[in-house]
């Protein structure tokens, strides 16, 4: 079933040209959706349903689209060449756009850390961070992993209750906080997983507004929410101030195996200099940010496709029985563990974590495709309208975990990114992968997922991350 509601067709395919007819026959410009009233029917019709209109951009312009909001020209690419093109081979030609960064400083607090900067402090601070987050350093989190995802499911069903009514949304986030607690600070949540994800939800609204509203809002202007905005800032600001601030009085702060231990001992090789105080602060903020929401969402679609798959269901729990024989699940099995992985990876990407856009800035001219992208223009790459794209996934809208198992027929790079693409592509993937499949497999062997009978169809909604209009609970039932 294919969610988006395509509202914004009729925008999109109005007329053949963006900036004027001429330009358009001539070859010189792509086609587009037509630009009038300063480009606020574009901007109309993406607020009402982002995805949605993507794909009608795509089916109604072509593999690159133009559309001009503004004085800003936004250049669409929708195939995996182009996209590789583009944020592979012309890397250093595209940075993130200027008022993304400074979005993601207001409403997360952020300073200059690695998703904030561009350039040689960029490649500094992912070059320091890099070792932090290999396969081998991420397997040694899989203890705190494995006890926040028992403690969690331990309390999911109630006691003496043989099933439950789940808010899993809930479930999964309260698990994906706790394992960054658990991993970034060495300790059990002891009730801080609620408030800092509470915190985050909030921050994540007041970044989606202001990302699709066309211009900066002032900081002076009241806005509905401005006040919880600042409370939630307080409390995630307050948590990790006060757990740094904790490391730094003991004797050896940077002895122990957590997260915060690496970042503090941490070494430039070429100039021996350690994280300054504001990077190891934002290190902390961009794991919170970065770490939490996208995990979370990417568990709780991929359990709502299991209960609405039963039998691909039934596989992953007799492959995850099969392999563990009733022990929890550690980094050696996630090989054995294949149509598990399977079904989390074909779920991320029918619903990936971060559907909408990946956007860049130029900073000078640069052909694409064999389309001149002019200094200043903007890039976008829609990770949804390329992981439904025929020419690349046979029946695009159905469930096929197959489509991921060893000996698949491969799909053209490019085609399925929900970690990003390029220089950028996620530094925290093999923890995501580590942490969602050790998740599944706990949960798989302690119950079976069931869904409810008036569960509502799927209908996505854009809120940074992609969650569940409506919410999503689903039936836990113990197993014997």
């Amino acid at each position: 079933m294919k969610p988006s509601t395509m509202r914004g067709a009729e925008d999109a395919a109005s007329v053949p040209a963006s900036a004027s007819e001429a330009a358009v026959a001539a070859g010189a410009l792509p086609p587009g959706p037509a630009y009038r009233w300063w480009g606020l029917p574009v901007l109309r019709a993406m607020a009402r349903d982002f995805l949605g209109y993507a794909e009608a951009r795509h089916r109604a312009h072509g593999d690159v689209c133009l559309m001009r909001i503004g004085s800003r020209w936004c250049y669409d690419l929708f195939t995996p060449d182009l996209v590789r093109e583009a944020l592979v081979d012309r890397a250093e030609d595209l940075v993130r756009r200027p008022r993304t960064i400074g979005v993601l400083k207001r409403c997360f607090g952020l300073g200059e850390g690695v998703i904030t900067t561009e350039g040689a402090t960029w490649q500094r601070q992912r070059r320091m961070l890099m070792p932090a987050f290999t396969p081998r350093q991420v397997a040694g989190h899989a203890d705190q992993m494995r006890a926040a995802a028992g403690a969690a499911l331990e309390r999911a069903v109630p006691e003496g209750e043989a099933q439950a009514l789940v808010d899993v949304e809930a479930l999964f986030g309260h698990v994906a906080m706790d394992v960054i607690l658990r991993t970034l600070f060495g300790r059990p949540a002891d009730g801080e997983a609620e408030a800092a994800a509470g915190a985050m939800r909030v921050l994540g609204e007041a970044a989606m507004f202001e990302l699709i509203f066309p211009f900066t809002v002032p900081a002076w202007l009241p806005r509905p929410g401005k006040a919880g905005q600042r409370r939630a800032l307080h409390t995630l600001h307050a948590l990790v101030d006060g757990h740094i601030a904790r490391r730094r009085a003991l004797p050896d702060p940077e002895s122990g195996e957590d997260l915060l231990a690496r970042l503090l001992a941490l070494r430039d090789d070429a100039t021996g200099e350690g994280l300054s105080e504001r990077e190891v602060f934002d290190q902390c903020m961009v794991s919170f940010q970065a770490g939490h929401e996208t995990t979370a969402t990417a568990l709780a679609w991929w359990s709502r496709l299991l209960a609405g798959h039963p039998a691909a269901a039934a596989r992953a729990r007799a492959e995850v029985d099969a392999v563990l024989g009733g022990r929890d699940p550690g980094p050696e099995d996630l090989p054995s563990l294949a149509w598990l992985t399977a079904t989390l990876k074909e779920a991320m990407r029918l619903y990936p974590p971060l559907p909408a856009v990946i956007t860049r800035h130029a900073v000078r001219d640069i052909t694409v495709g064999g389309w001149r992208i002019p200094r200043g223009a903007s890039v976008y790459v829609t990770p949804w309208v390329l992981h439904r794209d025929p020419r690349w996934w046979e029946s695009p809208d159905e469930f096929r975990p197959e489509r991921f198992l060893p000996g698949a027929p491969p799909v053209p790079r490019g085609a399925y990114m929900p970690f990003g693409v390029g220089p950028r592509v996620c530094i925290g993937q093999h923890f995501a992968m580590l942490e969602m499949t050790l998740v599944a497999a706990m949960l798989l062997q302690r119950h079976e997922l069931a869904l409810p009978a008036d569960a509502p169809a799927l209908e996505p909604v854009l809120h940074v991350t992609l969650r569940p209009k409506g919410g999503m609970r689903l039936g836990l039932r113990r197993r014997a």
